[in-house]
This record gives C-alpha cells, structure tokens and sequence, in this order.
C-alpha cells in the first residue's frame, strides 16, 4: 500500500496528463473531427485487443521470446568484451574502433543480410536483436569500468592486491551504476530491434501482426500491436530498474552484516 501511495505521489501528475490526453483523443475521433482510419479512439484499441488476444498473445510471446534471446546473449557477449577490453588494451585499441563504426550502419540495411544467412527462422530476429542492444552494454560497462577511483586502487596496490582481486573489490562495484544504465537502455532496444527483425522477415511476432495490418488498413489492430510492444518494453526495463535496486540493496545489507562482524570481534 505504502509503495502505491508512493507511486502516486510521484506520477500524479504524468497520471493526469495521460488521462487528459485520452480523453481528448477519444473525444476528438467520436465527434469526427479526427478520423478513426488514421487515429483510431482508445476504446477501439481496447476492443481490438480484446477480440484478437488469442491470436495477439500468441504473436506477443514470439516477440518475447526473441527479446529475450537477444537481450541475453547481447548481455554475456556486450559485459565479457567490456571486461577483455579493460583488462587487456591491445584488445581495446582493436576491437573498440570496430564496435563504435557498427553503429554507424543502419540496422534496417543488415536485416535482409540476416534473413539470407539464418533464413525466417527466430534466429535472423534474435541476431538484429542483438547487434542493436550490444553497443549500449559493452559501452557502459566498459566506461564504468574506467571512471573508478584511483586512491582506492592505489590503496590496495600498496596493501599487494592483485590485479583481479582489485577489480573484484573496487573496479567492478563501481562501474555497476553505468552497467545498469546500459541494461536498462538495451532491454527497450532488445524490443526494438525484435520488432525490425519481424517486420522485414518473420512470419510470426507483433512486428509481422502490425506489417500484416498496416496492409489491410486495419488502424486498431496496428495500434493494438503497438501497445503490446510498448507494454512489453516497459516490463523489460522494470525487471531491469527492479534487478538494480535489488542488487544495490543487497549490497548494502551485505556491508551492514559484515560492519556487524567487525564491531563483534572488537
């Protein structure tokens, strides 16, 4: 109760606004002045999902599905590149340039080459997934891994830690809050990218769905497709927002227990 109440207090006013604006939205489309082939009104998204959310649900889990592929793979690769790539330079200076110009190729123009190499299959989506939420992680990991602090590691030097032992008690904690940063931005693009891969080849996903409806004119199930992308977006970076407060919670708790220790055996 406490945390809606928060909640609340918080977002009160996006709350309002979003309430006000669909209110003006469905009045716009039911009194004509905005016609319902470009804009369909709310309630006509609502019905839509409703009378198609077996077969709308069905399309949302392929779509999840190859999100969720994706993100984790992008994950794994993105965080132990960053890790080679601070620990050994010669590696950085010739991996880094190359990951940077990735991103100056549009995703949109590699989807084909994906398809051609891994055929329909959820594999050419998983793959565009991936090369679109790499970048973000193997970024900030590797960023936060460089902004630490340097008395720290200095401290522990003059105390004989090694190398490892100094990444794992100061380097790795502190580049944390910038590998959150970098979770959460690719758990949206994960939903992105999943949606590129099945609107140029797929023949399942809310990405097909809405490319499917787009052809048939239908506005309220195109909407429909993009709500349930949208919600499944914002899932993904709560569980992300949710996995880093957990940890930095549990971080405390665990300094805390160990204070506790050390004032006991004094």
């Amino acid at each position: 109760m406490n945390r809606i109440k928060a909640f609340f207090k918080d977002y009160y006013l996006f709350l309002m606004a979003a309430i006000l604006l669909l209110g003006a939205w469905e009045w716009l489309v039911d009194t004509g002045r905005l016609p319902s082939f470009i804009l369909p009104a709310p309630s006509g998204i609502l019905l839509s999902l409703f009378e198609n959310k077996d077969i709308l649900l069905f399309h949302a889990w392929a779509t999840f599905k190859e999100t969720i592929l994706g993100f984790v793979i992008a994950a794994v690769a993105g965080v132990s590149l960053a890790v080679a790539m601070f620990f050994f330079k010669s590696l950085q200076r010739t991996i880094y340039p190359g990951v940077l110009i990735s991103q100056t190729i549009p995703i949109i123009a590699l989807s084909p080459i994906f398809v051609l190499w891994f055929g329909y299959s959820i594999w050419s989506k998983v793959a565009v997934t991936v090369l679109i939420a790499f970048f973000p992680i193997v970024v900030s990991t590797y960023d936060g891994l460089n902004h630490h602090d340097r008395d720290y590691v200095d401290l522990l030097r003059s105390m004989g830690a090694r190398r490892w032992q100094i990444f794992k008690k100061v380097q790795m904690p502190m580049a944390l809050p910038s590998f959150f940063s970098g979770i959460k931005l690719a758990a949206v693009f994960s939903v992105v990218g999943a949606t590129i891969g099945e609107w140029l080849g797929a023949s399942e996903g809310l990405g097909y769905y809405s490319r499917r409806m787009s052809g048939s004119l239908n506005a309220e199930g195109v909407f429909s497709a993009i709500f349930l992308l949208s919600l499944l977006g914002m899932c993904f970076f709560g569980a992300a927002a949710l996995a880093e407060k957990r940890m930095f919670r549990w971080k405390e708790i665990r300094k805390d227990v160990q204070h506790e220790k050390v004032d006991k055996t004094q």
